[in-house]
């Protein structure tokens, strides 16, 4: 089977509405308080053209030297120039065609062929001297990253007009065509204006001459973004309550179209829920912890959309002024709007020295991690720091963030010492999100009580629906055909993507009815989970439906077609729709724009072999062996296809390979085993399966060829205790009662 779809990897198209895109410079007259506020600010200065003034990097012929290539700034008159290493990897000057950002970093886009802008991966960091700054740094100190790599600045994940321009500029055009593979790339302005957020201004402007505002739906504009609110203490209470609920999400899904971890799909829609135009990421990993705190560059949005501040009702604007980007008050005074400063800004809450870090609300609250090597950002889930979770999880805590010479234990005898006790170490809902990805079906109740409650939030609920659907079974589909109606479209693109596991005409039955659902990226997921109805043995009408949606999925990722995980994905599609030739087309050119991208280089395979191209398949994996020597999928591939092809030593030892270097999951390895037995080494699989269970107790696949096997071999005693576990495990299972009942019996 191809690789899953979550290999999707969206990126950046923005939109035009509408009507005409004015200009920030128009908002001047009537908004001047908000106009000057904006200006300087980051939005402003997200993306400039290089002058005196815009450039912060030293190009006083400044050099700086990584993996064995000298870089060189230096000026040609009025123009601004880079001596480096281009795309064959030999040393070309490069005119700096815009800077973008200035602080804590500054990055330069160069100009290549076919359109292309890419940002150059030396960065300059214009902190002050005094706490390190001033100087030319490379984002990737670690690595060695030549030319031939896609993180080189000439690379494809470098590329502006995919990777970057939508929220640096406003009214974005990408203008991908795919047969040349280059650019037109246009915008109504280079940086973040006002219509970037507002929508466009023409209607506006008009009826603002025709004096025609009042009474107009958001005058003029496409969307209202004023949902601040009115706040009030109540009698005896602590902290402040919006007067009346919000009512919408339109703010903060304006600010979650850059704010968040997401993929684009198709056109933008101003005032559209963020998930009609936009794919979220959700607190998973390799992204997040399992307790929801960032770990990836994630943007805000996805952490923000956890935490009890968004359930109350907060949005972004009640803490940053939306046009200067600053924030409402200095230090606590942000969190004293509606938090009573006796209450929680003094020594009693927060048991550290007045004016010290530890009193800051933030650092305890919103502890930072650093991106880009000089970029500290905050993770908005506004949590309490939770030490008990670090000591059996290893999640991070803001005590031990500032206290680095302590460990989790100290930190949580600290808290106790406070009068802080935590009564949910052992059933806090990270633990379930953790053993799930452990292989422990235990916590299948846990989840599918979270994916259910009301009360918790909707990207929590998504979460659990999602790793129910990795399981599968009668709690997963009890649950979703729970939410597959919920009003929320994160709800029910999280539930079509975990109810994969059902057959595909069940899944026809439950689905139907969203194949017309109003937000997009709904629909993207029906039509994924769909794509394997055969249109000429359903209904004429309903053909017509699914050929609509099937249409409309390709022309969404045929936008992005720059993207290498976008070709992979409409691989993917492709096979499924039984089109092997465009599937293949799709592959190859994923691999055109990334010859590291090893899931397109074993979708291909997986096309090839289910063709009878086994020895196309081999080269086409032995390649991908060639780009990462010791990637365990690409080992355990070869091993699948020497089995088939009938080379069993060969296929042993790469199976082998592949399980030795398996840390997360248990697939390898557990192949592995299955593989030794069906080739006639039952004893040596009995000795890894055991291994195995000692890193996942409670899985029944492997409790199950445990119990197989043992049989097989007379070993009747363990055979019998592993039937016992996996009754204990899934009491309902009547499978598992009538096998541990035969070896009671002494049935063979």
């Amino acid at each position: 089977m191809p690789l899953s779809r979550f290999f999707l990897l969206l990126l950046v198209l923005g939109g035009s509405a509408a009507n005409a895109f004015t200009g920030s410079e128009s908002c001047r007259s009537c908004h001047a308080e908000e106009y000057t506020l904006w200006q300087g600010s980051h939005h402003d200065l997200a993306m400039q053209l290089p002058d005196e003034k815009t450039v912060l990097g030293d190009f006083d012929n400044a050099s700086f030297t990584y993996n064995g290539i000298t870089t060189r700034f230096f000026r040609k008159g009025d123009k601004f120039m880079v001596n480096t290493d281009g795309e064959d990897g030999k040393l070309q000057d490069f005119e700096v065609a815009y800077v973008f950002g200035v602080s804590p970093l500054q990055q330069y886009l160069l100009p290549l062929s076919r359109g292309r802008l890419q940002a150059l991966s030396i960065a300059w960091d214009s902190r002050p001297a005094a706490e390190g700054g001033q100087r030319w740094y490379h984002l990737y100190p670690e690595e060695t990253i030549d030319h031939t790599d896609p993180l080189h600045w000439t690379g494809t994940y470098q590329n502006w007009n995919t990777s970057c321009a939508e929220c640096h500029s406003t009214d974005l055009q990408k203008n991908y065509t795919a047969a040349s593979r280059s650019f037109d790339t246009q915008f109504a302005e280079l940086n973040v204006g006002c219509e970037a957020c507002h929508g466009p201004g023409e209607q506006h402007e008009a009826l603002a001459r025709e004096s025609k505002l009042e009474g107009a739906k958001n005058g003029g504009f496409p969307t209202a973004l004023a949902q601040r609110g009115h706040w009030e203490l109540a009698e005896g209470a602590h902290i402040a309550q919006r007067t009346t609920p919000l009512d919408s999400n339109a703010q903060i899904d304006t600010c979650g179209r850059c704010h968040s971890r997401r993929g684009t799909l198709g056109d933008y829609h101003y005032g559209a829920p963020l998930l009609d135009t936009h794919r979220l990421s959700l607190p998973q990993s390799p992204l997040y912890y399992p307790d929801g705190q960032i770990l990836d560059e994630v943007y805000v949005y996805g952490s923000f959309v956890q935490s009890k501040m968004h359930q109350a009702g907060v949005v972004c604007s009640n803490c940053h002024e939306p046009h200067s980007l600053k924030l409402r008050a200095p230090g606590n005074g942000v969190c004293a709007q509606c938090h009573v400063p006796t209450r929680y800004d003094n020594t009693q809450h927060h048991h550290h020295e007045e004016g010290s870090p530890g009193a800051e609300c933030a650092n305890c609250h919103m502890p930072e991690t650093t991106y880009m090597i000089v970029d500290p950002r905050r993770d908005h889930s506004m949590r309490i720091p939770r030490p008990d979770l670090s000591m059996v999880m290893g999640t991070p805590n803001a005590c031990n963030q500032c206290h680095e010479d302590k460990d989790a234990s100290w930190s949580l005898q600290a808290l106790k010492q406070w009068g802080v006790q935590f009564r949910d170490t052992s059933s806090h809902p990270a633990r379930a999100f953790q053993r799930i990805e452990a292989g422990d079906n235990r916590v299948v109740p846990q989840l599918a009580q979270i994916a259910s409650d009301p009360r918790t939030a909707p990207i929590w609920r998504a979460t659990a629906m999602e790793a129910l659907g990795t399981v599968g079974g009668r709690d997963a589909l009890q649950t979703a055909t729970q939410i597959l109606y919920d009003d929320d479209p994160l709800l029910r693109a999280s539930t079509v993507r975990a109810l994969e596991f059902l057959p595909l005409q069940q899944r026809v039955q439950l689905l139907d009815h969203l194949i017309d659902d109003p937000v997009l990226s709904v629909r993207m997921e029906v039509a994924s989970s769909l794509a394997g109805v055969p249109l000429d043995q359903v209904p004429p009408e309903k053909a017509a439906e699914l050929r609509k949606l099937f249409d409309e999925y390709v022309s969404v990722l045929q936008g992005h077609a720059d993207m290498p995980g976008v070709q992979l994905q409409l691989g993917i599609f492709y096979v499924t729709r039984g089109d092997t030739p465009a599937a293949e087309a799709a592959y190859r050119e994923a691999l055109h724009l990334n010859s590291q991208l090893v899931p397109a280089y074993l979708n291909l395979a997986d096309l090839l072999r289910s063709q009878g191209r086994d020895e196309e398949a081999r080269k086409v994996l032995l390649q991908a062996l060639d780009v990462f020597p010791g990637n365990g999928n690409t080992l355990h591939a070869l091993g699948l296809l020497e089995t088939r092809s009938g080379q069993p030593d060969i296929a042993l030892e790469y199976l082998k390979q592949a399980a030795e270097l398996e840390t997360a999951g248990t697939r390898h390895r557990f192949v592995y085993a299955i593989a030794l037995h069906d080739l006639g080494q039952p004893a040596e699989a009995i000795v890894q399966l055991q291994a195995l269970l000692r890193s996942v107790p409670q899985s029944e696949e492997v409790l199950l060829a445990l119990t197989n096997y043992s049989a097989e071999l007379g070993q009747r005693e363990n055979a019998l205790s592993y039937a016992r576990t996996l009754t204990k495990i899934a009491p309902g299972n009547r499978g598992y009662q009538q096998l541990y009942q035969s070896l009671s019996d002494g049935k063979p």
